[in-house]
């Protein structure tokens, strides 16, 4: 292969990178056989260990039935690739559908894509597709609140940027947890392209939706809805947000049967109204008919530029997480909608239940906005310090909010879920009274 392209050696491929940043051979130990390798691997899984877990932040602990993973891992789904070829990719073609299907019913929007990377990414690519489609606001201003995940705002402006869209911070009321409505007031009074509308927001609050995509309306901007998909079993789909339905809808889709993972991966979903679907990024999948009237599925509305030549396309992001969405639409599909109630349900019920427990011991919410199964507690010590005692007893005590807000280090953001019985909650009770003295 070098002969055939005139290069002397392979190093003579690479000299446009730095001898600084060379290494002159890769130090790798012996190979192992098929048990060694997997007694390693089953020894650092077990470092993490297996603490009782109220952390949320963005990644969430729900129950995931044994089927789930049992089934998504068959060889038919596990070693699917990109479903180009119609007839020889009906069964991917298919679950793709189902879970657009599926993600449509949720969310109460007229289009679902095929995924994206994360729900980080996904509200970057809904901000492009927002300033993409709406001609008439001629504004490339991005209304972004404060109570947006900070690991979002910050992926958001790594892929924004450089595309001089303006992400302007709307910041939050310090009582009640919710975007601060006397700034957005002013804020909207110029021209923008989209407000974006987190549902629950960072804080695990409840934010006015229906006031918020009114508002955006109104003054000639698009409502992106980001929101958690288990919330949506029990809240409001943003379908039916105000008086016409958010634009486009984003978020991290983790929660329907995507264990934590030590981090990941995980996958994004896109949504949106039908006025909107030739804007929207990545595979969309359709079904129709052969000519012996048999039902059949193939990719649609879009051509083949959209997933191989990032000049032509709206985005170049179609290597999606395709198990990852075989997954959810498995964990959708088997609990239905009055599965997917009851997880939310009970989530949210835990949550208020901790929350009475912790009473007599002066611990207390943050913000006094109503929440879902997140809330942020004010603690009479420092949220760190709690963090490291807890850890001690193998309790992963929440999420430590002065990472990202100024004035906060006794503020700890605390989630339930289904996942936590009675039992758990009295033990993290008297173990977050005992760590705050």
């Amino acid at each position: 292969m070098l002969d055939a392209i005139g290069v002397d050696s392979i190093e003579a491929l690479f000299d446009e990178i730095p001898s600084d940043l060379k290494i002159d051979r890769l130090k790798l130990p012996c190979g192992m056989g098929e048990m060694e390798i997997s007694r390693l691997m089953r020894s650092r899984a077990c470092q993490d260990g297996m603490p009782m877990c109220f952390a949320g932040a963005g990644a969430y602990e729900h129950h995931v039935p044994s089927a789930i993973w049992e089934i998504a891992t068959r060889g038919e789904f596990y070693s699917a690739y990109t479903p180009y070829q119609a007839e020889a990719s009906q069964g991917t073609l298919q679950v793709i559908y189902e879970y657009q299907s599926m993600m449509t019913a949720l969310t109460g929007m007229a289009v679902s894509n095929a995924s994206l990377y994360d729900g980080a990414s996904g509200l970057a690519e809904a901000i492009l597709m927002a300033v993409r489609s709406n001609r008439k606001a001629k504004s490339k201003r991005i209304l972004m609140p404060e109570t947006v995940h900070p690991v979002y705002r910050k992926v958001v402006h790594t892929l924004v940027d450089v595309l001089d869209i303006e992400i302007e911070d709307i910041p939050f009321d310090r009582k009640t947890g919710r975007l601060d409505q006397a700034v957005l007031d002013v804020a909207v009074a110029t021209p923008f392209a989209a407000l974006v509308i987190p549902q629950p927001n960072f804080f695990g609050v409840l934010e006015q939706v229906d006031l918020l995509t009114n508002q955006a309306h109104q003054h000639g901007g698009l409502a992106i809805g980001l929101v958690n998909p288990m919330a949506l079993a029990i809240l409001t789909p943003p379908g039916d947000w105000g008086e016409q339905g958010a634009d486009i809808v984003c978020g991290e889709g983790q929660p329907l049967g995507i264990p934590l993972s030590s981090g990941g991966p995980y996958f994004g979903f896109l949504c949106c109204t039908q006025a909107l679907v030739r804007q929207i990024p990545g595979r969309l999948v359709g079904r129709t008919t052969d000519l012996d009237g048999k039902d059949g599925f193939a990719l649609t509305l879009q051509a083949r530029e959209q997933h191989i030549r990032r000049d032509k396309a709206n985005s170049n992001i179609c290597t999606n997480q395709g198990l990852m969405v075989t997954a959810a639409t498995i964990y959708m599909a088997m609990m239905g909608d009055t599965g997917l109630q009851q997880v939310a349900a009970t989530s949210h019920q835990s949550l208020h239940q901790l929350l009475e427990l912790l009473k007599p011991h002066q611990i207390e919410p943050a913000f006094s906005a109503p929440v879902f199964h997140e809330v942020a507690l004010r603690l009479p010590v420092a949220a760190a310090t709690v963090i490291e005692r807890l850890a001690e007893q193998g309790i992963v005590a929440g999420y430590d909010l002065s990472r990202d807000l100024n004035d906060a280090d006794n503020l700890l953001l605390v989630c339930v879920t289904e996942t936590k019985t009675e039992d758990d909650l009295h033990l993290f009770t008297q173990a977050l009274s005992d760590a705050c003295g």
